[in-house]
């Protein structure tokens, strides 16, 4: 099995001394390379083609997010997890917006760091539990969208339930129990959704629920 490659950007030597050991020591992860500004972070993206890049917010110069928007951008561009002490609301919207596929706070247990890393390099979104729905809501208020709300009538009875239930943060197990379905069953409406509405990933589709009034803000 191909080890996930991972590319670490954070201002803090000793922040990214940290990660490299706990991501060094699983066997299916490996850290490609290191930056300390934003820049060098989209510098290396370019260079060194990780799967994942594990941003910072709170940088000098170009901040994470800034840096995000740039990685995002490119060509077969890697999945960006932010990481930062800070889970404020314009921190979430702003690195959502920039193309994000997770958001954490640094205070999680290193083994949910590593979850995270795993599940956004099998091409899920991830959000921290302590991003509340209240968040996801108010950032599908704002200018970015997944798809606009006339793309709906496309979809099948069945499709909104599922799209309802990822609005609400349900996983693909939930959902599959919720509904009677299989989990691969689950995971197939799931690729549909994101093909249909034209959504880079699961986030997308979080705001599109939300926009479309299947859930309420």
């Amino acid at each position: 099995m191909t080890a996930v490659r991972v590319l670490l950007v954070d201002d803090q030597p000793l922040v990214r001394a940290s990660l490299d050991m706990i991501i060094t020591d699983a066997p299916d992860l490996t850290v490609v390379g290191e930056a300390g500004t934003g820049a060098d972070a989209v510098r290396l993206a370019a260079e060194l083609r990780p799967d994942i890049v594990l941003m910072d917010i709170r940088m000098p110069g170009m901040d994470g997010i800034e840096a995000t928007r740039h990685v995002t951008a490119a060509e077969d561009a890697p999945q960006v997890l932010v990481l930062t002490t800070f889970d404020q609301d314009e921190h979430v919207y702003g690195a959502l917006q920039a193309g994000a596929s997770g958001f954490l706070v640094k205070d999680m247990e290193l083994d949910d760091i590593l979850a995270a890393i795993r599940v956004v390099a099998a091409g899920n979104a991830l959000i921290a539990p302590t991003v509340t729905r209240r968040l996801i809501a108010h950032f599908a208020r704002g200018p970015v969208a997944a798809a606009p709300p006339t793309e709906l009538p496309h979809l099948t009875g069945r499709e909104r339930e599922i799209l309802t239930l990822v609005g609400l943060g349900r996983s693909n197990t939930e959902i599959a129990e919720e509904l009677h379905l299989t989990t691969a069953t689950a995971k197939t409406y799931i690729s549909r959704l994101l093909t249909k509405l034209d959504a880079r990933d699961r986030v997308q589709l979080v705001i599109t629920a939300y926009e479309s009034g299947l859930v309420g803000h």
